[in-house]
């Protein structure tokens, strides 16, 4: 299959065809011919199978082509009579899907799909009888790619229908192969339809089945599917995109001049490589002009170099940089750092003898025809294999790669159809992924597992990722070893340790929205904010707390109510639940009163707290509460401290590996901004046992720099940091 700049009014390439592969359209059109004279055998044979069949036995030569042949019998019959709107017989369509992963070197159990894919959606066939001649694989890929009927689903036909693809997908990649196969055959015949539908059909393309091309690394079909896009969706821009292509078609080449010194140049190093001159397609070329601003020679192509072993790769990237001037900047090594696609390569950049720069490609044979065919490339992922026979380089076939599995958890959780296709649209938005290894499993879980996310995302999506729906819990993280906020931006490699509270009365707070970048965090963060009050406990809901170490928690004078995990408290009201409240988090021994809320329950402030003269300047009348007598021995409880200190790097580290030290987990931690070089840390803590409160602000006392440590509500002996 062409990934050149390919004309979708007129499949075949501008420019030059050099190092790339290609369907072989000529055959495509051999197949048409066969196809309306029907299934006369030739050699046991229909003749309009013949060029499948060469192509496969390349790829495959022993091959067992009488499948092939049954299942061509099966849906020629079975589509007999039905035309494409483009007036060629129906079957030209399987036909022709089956020739593109042929081309691609999919196995025969793809092919055989391939051909019967539109057989149960369209005719009569049904699934039992795919089943009972060609067996439960073949029925199962064919049962993935047929669509839902939308006399049962409606407007939620289409969306529907990609979830159960992507189910499909999740137990079968082949499914999404012969998927987007059948879309890439569809786009080059869709001038027959009108210009909305072509539109429409265009849209879906680019949102939803290039980037799922691009990441099932089948970049051949993705490519040309962009350039067929970018021609219906682009008019203007593609037709001046093919203009500039034609104008340097008839123009010396700057590649090829260089192409032919790193020829000389790996010869006399005696390395055994192919060098190759590899165009661009057409919104490759475009994009390039786009950044660059103009285009020259050596913009339309890059050098793609091929060698036989990984050892190679290297050895030819240092025989390049040593004879050749090359752009630091553009170096990238895909080969150590393999993209999440199975995409491996070596990238990089030499500079000309007349001051061209020419991108070049790295990479083995096997890694090319990866880098092509994506999974298709990889054959038939169920079938046995041996270790040993398995050739030196080439990775296994992810079933479930990650993004797969984050997509088939939400959803899960997705009944809406609407609500899934726009997060299925804004998830594949996302072109990169990133890997972060995150410690601290859940109980029974491993300890640390590698979590796969897209660029860009936040604590928040890795905490999802990792624990679902008891990622509400969620106070915190450390990224490589230092304390962050779950706001904070992951990069490819952290190590990222997630800080989870101590219970589950705990809920996110609405500005992680603002944080999350996948699906699964904001749907699960939306139904959490979103559930009625009382919801699971009877009870009104409590306010969402906050993350840490956030701007947003909770500070000195702040209302909000914490439930801790034991009460500890009793109030003189009969009925009425005790909350203990955020603003002055009072503990035993403390003077407490309290004062009833709605829903019948008490709030339990410290009697010195500033928001007990508020209520009672206000006519709220006390209620009387006490400790129960267990809280002074046993219970845990929740307390705020502020640490004043003298600002300086570090600080907030310290303090915190102060406070864990002492057996205390923080529940949240706010950092204003230092102020004539004194900062306010402020802590709510959860600590196991109040009579470790003394103990703990004198630890937090003694790290250097710390020059007071009170409680939240307390007057403060010192100077206040704000005028």
């Amino acid at each position: 299959m062409s990934a050149e700049a390919t004309d979708p009014g007129n499949p075949e390439p501008v420019g030059r065809r050099r190092g790339r592969a290609r369907l072989d359209v000529q055959g495509l059109r051999r197949i048409g011919r066969a196809a309306l004279l029907g299934a006369a055998p030739r050699d046991g044979r229909p003749d309009a199978l013949e060029h499948v069949a060469k192509v496969h036995r390349h790829h495959h030569p022993d091959a067992d082509l009488d499948i092939l042949s049954k299942a061509y019998v099966l849906a020629e019959s079975s589509h007999r009579g039905q035309m494409r709107k483009s007036g060629e017989p129906y079957i030209t369509h399987p036909l022709a899907v089956t020739l593109i992963l042929a081309e691609l070197g999919a196995e025969t159990t793809t092919l055989t799909a391939s051909l019967l894919h539109d057989t149960v959606e369209d005719t009569e066939v049904t699934l039992d009888q795919v089943r009972e001649q060609f067996g439960a694989e073949v029925c199962y890929l064919v049962d993935g790619v047929t669509k839902l009927e939308k006399v049962d689903y409606g407007a939620a036909a289409e969306p529907e229908t990609f979830r159960k693809m992507l189910v499909a997908t999740g137990n079968d990649v082949r499914v999404m192969s012969i998927k987007l196969a059948d879309r890439l055959h569809n786009m080059r015949t869709l001038g027959v339809m009108r210009p909305e539908k072509q539109a429409r059909i265009a849209m879906v393309t680019r949102d939803v089945l290039i980037p799922l091309a691009e990441r099932l690394g089948v970049q051949a079909l993705k490519s040309e599917l962009e350039d067929l896009v970018f021609a219906i969706l682009h008019p203007e821009e593609y037709a001046a995109t093919r203009r500039l292509v034609s104008e340097h078609a008839g123009r010396p080449d700057p590649l090829a001049a260089i192409a032919a010194r790193v020829r000389t140049t790996l010869d006399e190093a005696k390395i055994q490589a192919e060098v190759l001159v590899r165009p661009r397609h057409f919104v490759s070329v475009h994009r390039v002009r786009m950044a660059r601003g103009g285009l020259t020679g050596a913009d339309l192509g890059r050098l793609l170099v091929l060698v036989t072993e990984d050892a190679d790769c290297y050895a030819v990237l240092g025989e390049l940089h040593t004879c050749f001037t090359p752009v630091v900047s553009e170096f990238k090594d895909f080969i150590a750092a393999p993209k999440f696609n199975l995409y491996q390569s070596l990238h990089t950049a030499v500079t000309g003898e007349s001051g061209e720069i020419a991108e070049t490609l790295i990479r083995t044979h096997q890694m090319h025809r990866v880098a092509e065919a994506g999974v298709i490339a990889l054959g038939n992922p169920y079938a046995p294999t041996d270790g040993p026979d398995t050739p030196d380089g080439e990775r296994a076939d992810p079933t479930r790669p990650g993004w797969l599995s984050r997509l088939l958890e939400w959803q899960r959780t997705t009944p809406d159809p609407d609500t899934f296709w726009s997060s299925l649209r804004d998830d594949l938005a996302q072109d990169l992924e990133i890997t972060v290894f995150c410690a601290g499993g859940p109980a029974g879980g491993p300890a640390d597992v590698s979590l796969g996310l897209p660029a860009g995302a936040s604590c928040v999506d890795a905490a999802y990722a990792r624990h679902g729906e008891a990622a509400h819990c969620c106070i915190g993280a450390r990224v490589n070893g230092r304390l962050a906020t779950l706001a904070t931006v992951l990069h490819d490699g952290d190590s990222l340790h997630l800080l989870m509270a101590p219970d589950s009365a705990t809920g996110p707070a609405p500005e992680w929205l603002d944080h999350a970048r996948t699906p699964a965090a904001r749907l699960a963060i939306s139904r959490w904010l979103s559930r009625p009050a009382g919801d699971d406990t009877g009870e009104p809901a409590p306010a969402p707390p906050q993350a840490a170490p956030a701007a947003t928690d909770h500070g000195p004078g702040d209302p909000a109510e914490i439930t801790p995990a034991a009460v500890l408290a009793v109030a003189d009201l009969p009925g009425a639940s005790v909350r203990l409240a955020g603003c002055c988090t009072p503990v035993p021994p403390d003077n407490v009163t309290g004062f009833a809320v709605r829903g019948g329950t008490v709030t339990v402030h410290r009697a010195l707290c500033p928001v007990v003269a508020r209520m009672a300047a206000t006519g709220r009348q006390p209620v009387g509460v006490r400790w129960r007598r267990a809280g002074k021995a046993g219970h845990g409880c929740r307390v705020t401290l502020l640490a004043e200190a003298f600002s300086r790097p570090h600080l907030l580290a310290d303090l915190t590996e102060a406070i864990a030290a002492q057996g205390v987990a923080v529940v949240s931690a706010a950092v204003e901004p230092p102020h004539e070089q004194r900062v306010r840390h402020t802590y709510t803590l959860h600590l196991p046992n109040a009579a470790g409160l003394p103990s703990l602000m004198r630890a937090m006392r003694e790290v250097p720099g710390v020059f007071d440590v009170l409680r939240a509500g307390r007057t403060r002996r010192t100077a206040a940091l704000r005028p």
